[in-house]
């Protein structure tokens, strides 16, 4: 067989499902050998579109999510989302094509040095040379995706090698366990537990798995140690539960805030400093044990006086085995800062003001959203709102990024959501700016017959900056501009287009198009105008429960 014929019979061996890409001219061995092949291919509008859709697979079923481009520029656009992957530990392999490098009568023509330009941003990058490495390649790439911590990998497939003969070979897909932490490390983070007066549990994105998640249901149960979580490991345990205290959404100054600096003892799950952080660790503040995959990479912020290493539902498990209730322990003040939060976040939820104020828009998604449903994210600064105001129940309910917390990827990992989950109600929340960064990706989302809803959050501005430039004390200059009219601009790619005027008009909207066939976009007027009093000025002048 010709070597794209042993690559694609290698990413089947695999359990590939879809690639998402755009070919271009170096990839056309490599697409006539998918056309008989059991892979799907899910054409998009942009590579960055597929990236995303890629790494958001990868972030959802825990295998790489595969994507294609060509050359040049077409792999140029693929280095966002690698980022985004590589960052946010999100599984994904980029293929991208190449010039004959063997003979070309082209000279430079388009040529960069892709695997030189993708080493920083991925765990592996490696171009084919020869047909007979093709399978011992993609196997590599692949377990080195998977391999805690996850990441994007990359391989350049020439077009004269992809044509070149190759033997028929695979290699056999095989399951690594993760080695356990040590003894020693579990007998001195239970023996700081018992000795803590006010531990506290942190959850980040690392404890996404569902056996951690369970493991750590099962520690909160026997131990009743409250918990908070990040904003990218919110859903790991639902929100609903009694001893669930908040997300830190912001880094420091929250009222959530002030049950983490009264703490003297936080047992961190899952969190690595490539996230926003959740909290600032001082010299002279609390104790912290980090559990997790790997060694916690130490920083200004950050510097654990303990780290238990190795598989982290194995280690949860061993601490609660290890555990009790303590006598010593005392958990009211937590409970009474929990009740202080609920009112804090609560106000404006029921403001019926419109524009609306993002709080209440956050209130009425979540009313009208089945428990089970998912909503993806965009970058902006009503992540900071949803983060804080919007309970999830399940895991991964709720797609944000606080990694590379890019603009441009809520609505193609809202078409990836809906695609692999076709019975759960999908929906994607964008800024205006974030939406417009890959809005031609609604093209794809009805060609595809997906059932799902676009909300546009409209203040024709970029907002989130706009909050930092007031917090900052610099006048508004520079980030305002005119959209397209939204509605119109649905309507020409045949999905439904909607522009509610009140607030009981976007509920009403919502539900109906929650309940219908086809994209629906809502183009939603929002009001900032409150961030900065309530986030800036009203956070540093918190005055903690006593």
């Amino acid at each position: 067989m010709k070597t794209s014929d042993l690559f694609v019979k290698a990413l089947e061996n695999e359990g590939v499902e879809y690639i998402f890409g755009i070919p271009g001219e170096e990839n056309l061995d490599f697409l006539d050998s998918m056309q008989g092949s059991s892979i799907k291919l899910i054409l998009t509008r942009h590579e960055q579109g597929a990236g995303f859709m890629a790494a958001t697979y990868g972030r959802l079923t825990g295998k790489p999510g595969v994507c294609l481009a060509t050359l040049g520029p077409g792999a140029t656009n693929f280095v966002t989302p690698a980022a985004y992957a590589q960052l946010g530990g999100m599984p994904m392999m980029m293929i991208t094509g190449q010039k004959p490098i063997k003979a070309s009568k082209q000279g430079q023509f388009q040529i960069v040095d892709v695997v030189n330009m993708m080493r920083p941003i991925t765990k592996f990058t490696k171009q084919i040379v020869h047909g007979n490495t093709t399978a011992s390649t993609v196997r590599e790439a692949f377990r080195l995706a998977m391999e805690e911590r996850p990441g994007a990998v990359h391989i350049e497939l020439p077009e004269d090698i992809a044509a070149e003969d190759a033997d028929e070979l695979v290699y056999k897909v095989t399951t690594t366990r993760r080695p356990d932490a040590d003894s020693h490390a579990i007998e001195s983070a239970v023996e700081m537990i018992k000795k803590a007066k006010m531990p506290l549990l942190l959850i980040g994105a690392g404890a996404n798995r569902k056996r951690s998640s369970k493991a750590l249901l099962a520690f909160i149960e026997k131990t009743g140690i409250p918990f908070f979580n990040t904003q990218m490991g919110k859903g790991v345990i639902d929100e609903r539960h009694q001893a669930y205290l908040g997300t830190a959404a912001l880094s420091d100054h929250d009222f959530l805030h002030c049950a983490v600096e009264r703490a003297d003892l936080i047992i961190n799950v899952g969190h690595d400093v490539i996230e926003k952080p959740p909290f600032f660790m001082k010299e002279s503040g609390q104790d912290v044990i980090h559990v997790n995959f790997s060694p916690a990479q130490i920083d200004a912020v950050y510097f654990p006086q303990l780290d238990v290493v190795g598989d982290i539902a194995t280690s949860v498990n061993r601490l609660s085995d290890a555990l009790s209730p303590q006598d010593n322990w005392d958990f009211d003040y937590f409970y009474r800062v929990k009740e202080e939060v609920k009112v804090r976040i609560s106000k404006y939820s029921d403001d019926e003001r419109f524009p609306l104020l993002p709080q209440s828009a956050v209130h009425v998604i979540r009313e009208e959203l089945d428990e089970d449903g998912i909503v993806t994210l965009d970058n902006g600064v009503y992540k900071v709102w949803f983060a804080r105001n919007y309970p999830c129940y399940q895991n991964n309910s709720l797609l944000l990024d606080n990694a590379l917390a890019t603009m441009g990827a809520g609505l193609p990992s809202a078409m990836l959501a809906k695609l692999i989950n076709p019975d759960r109600k999908v929906i994607s929340v964008c800024g205006d700016g974030g939406f417009m960064m890959n809005s031609q990706e609604m093209e794809t989302a009805v060609r595809l017959g997906l059932d799902m809803v676009v909300i546009i959050l409209n203040d024709s501005a970029y907002g989130m900056i706009k909050w930092k430039q007031e917090g900052m004390g610099f006048n508004n200059f520079g980030l305002d501009y005119q959209n397209p009219d939204f509605v119109k601009y649905a309507e020409s790619y045949g999905a439904t287009g909607h522009r509610p005027t009140s607030h009981a008009d976007f509920k009403a909207t919502l539900a109906k198009a929650l309940d219908s066939k086809g994209v629906h976009l809502i183009d939603l007027a929002v009001d900032y105008s409150l961030n900065h009093a309530i986030l800036n000025e009203g956070l540093k002048e918190k005055i903690c429960i006593v």
